[in-house]
């Protein structure tokens, strides 16, 4: 078997060193040898237009008319959403809003409700 450490990211046995670093052959995540595995990603915050950190499971309030994409619909301004899920990337919110459906938000239209 192979000395070569897993991948911190997703766990994959396929590694491959490059010079001083380590790279996933399946995620393309690189890292130090000797780097422990505290990564910004699994700490991340996600706040809201006001400042307040949002977890999973909170109730948020749309504070801009916001235009659905490939749609005529539209997200009223006031129009709750409940129970939501944060994600990595631009739009960090998952949700499902009541006649439009699933929907990914950004966090800076919104506000804790």
């Amino acid at each position: 078997m192979s000395d070569l450490p897993v991948c911190p990211k997703c766990g994959s046995a396929y590694s491959y060193p490059d010079g001083e670093m380590y790279i996933c052959s399946e995620c393309a995540h690189e890292w130090m040898p000797g780097a422990n595995t505290e990564s910004g990603d699994s700490d991340r915050v996600i706040k809201d237009a006001n400042g307040n950190v949002l977890q999973d499971g909170d109730t948020i309030t749309v504070i801009k008319d916001l235009k659905v994409k490939g749609s005529s619909l539209v997200v009223k301004v006031g129009t709750r959403v409940k129970n939501i899920r944060l994600v990595d990337g631009d739009h960090d919110i998952d949700c499902k809003i009541d006649g439009i459906g699933a929907m990914k938000l950004k966090s800076e239209f919104v506000k804790k409700a």
